[in-house]
């Protein structure tokens, strides 16, 4: 998997971080840099680690399921952009939460990054370089997160569905993509 292809999937999964950090920046207009930096980082790590861990499990499948990866692939994309998708339209823009508590932040990296999980049982089965995969999505993620929050102190929120959505097209996009460079190698 190449460094674009890599930079595509982590700018998607963090669509939904930059979505809840503008929520999180409309819920705490005074929220200062420190703050916000701690925020960033623990959505950053989770999201980096996540597909870490999903790899580690989709390695140890890799070998058995070799000549379907790539349907696998474009079906976890797939579900992934779709569920993107959905919930862009089931949630609300503007959540009522406070971002400074401990639980919140961490139940917050925890359901951002869930998808990153799945992003990395696929990555399995390609020949990517999954530290260098982690690196990308977690400095993604925290400058998505970072910029969220500024421009939610700024902006009144409608942008947070239309990049769930976004988010959501490009991941369903690297799916096909993947499908199509496999039938083209055969």
């Amino acid at each position: 998997m190449n460094l674009y292809s890599l930079f595509l999937i982590a700018l998607s999964l963090s669509f939904d971080t930059f979505a809840v950090s503008v929520s999180a920046g409309l819920c705490k207009k005074d929220i200062r840099f420190f703050p916000a930096t701690r925020i960033a980082l623990t959505l950053a790590v989770f999201q980096g680690a996540m597909p870490v861990a999903g790899w580690i499990g989709g390695s140890q499948f890799a070998r058995i399921i070799g000549d379907y990866d790539h349907w696998i692939s474009l079906t976890l994309f797939s579900l992934i952009g779709l569920k993107m998708i959905v919930e862009a339209f089931k949630n609300p823009d503007e959540k009522s939460f406070n971002p400074l508590q401990r639980t919140v932040i961490l139940g917050i990296a925890l359901a951002t990054s869930i998808d990153a999980l799945v992003v990395g049982v696929s990555m399995a089965f390609f020949t990517v370089d999954i530290l260098l995969a982690a690196t990308i999505i977690g400095i993604v993620t925290f400058f998505a997160a970072m910029i969220g929050m500024l421009l939610g102190k700024h902006v009144n929120g409608r942008f947070g569905r239309k990049v769930e959505i976004l988010g959501g097209i490009i991941l369903i996009g690297i799916g096909i993509q993947i499908l199509f460079q496999h039938l083209d190698a055969h």
